[in-house]
């Protein structure tokens, strides 16, 4: 079954307004609040970066009117540059280079022109790979709690 690159489009906005509940519990059921640190002065940052992402939201959309391939591309981009914000707030370097593997796969994505449906898969694989890499860092850094 094959759908249409605008409910691709579309899946994605939906899919991405659960990311933050989802991971709340999910860091829950690892035993972990899922916030920052309060004392961390730049805990602002967070909600932030949350607004910049969604203004770019409507710059993505419209590039995908321009040319389908491009909208997974340029989401990359976008989701690449927030991640580079959450060493800031989260402590960890690996932020830096999901976000710089994240925009990168977005310009290689772009300029080899490469099928929505590969971009999405890229993105997604990418973002998994480094979940489990955090997961990993996490439970050697802090024990989890009971």
């Amino acid at each position: 079954m094959q759908i249409s690159a605008s409910t691709a489009v579309l899946t994605l906005f939906a899919g991405g307004m659960l990311i933050h509940p989802i991971g709340v519990v999910l860091c829950k059921a690892f035993g972990r609040s899922g916030k920052h640190d309060r004392q961390n002065p730049l805990g602002a940052l967070a909600l932030e970066s949350t607004a910049w992402l969604i203004l770019c939201l409507p710059i993505t959309y419209a590039v995908s009117q321009l040319n389908v391939r491009w909208f997974f591309p340029a989401m990359l981009l976008v989701i690449g540059g927030r991640y580079l914000t959450f060493r800031t707030l989260f402590g960890l370097r690996i932020y830096w280079a999901c976000g710089a593997t994240l925009a990168l796969a977005g310009y290689l994505l772009a300029v080899s022109k490469a099928p929505p449906h590969v971009a999405a898969f890229s993105g997604a694989a990418i973002e998994l790979a480094f979940a489990a890499a955090i997961v990993v860092m996490g439970r050697r850094e802090t024990p989890l709690q009971p």
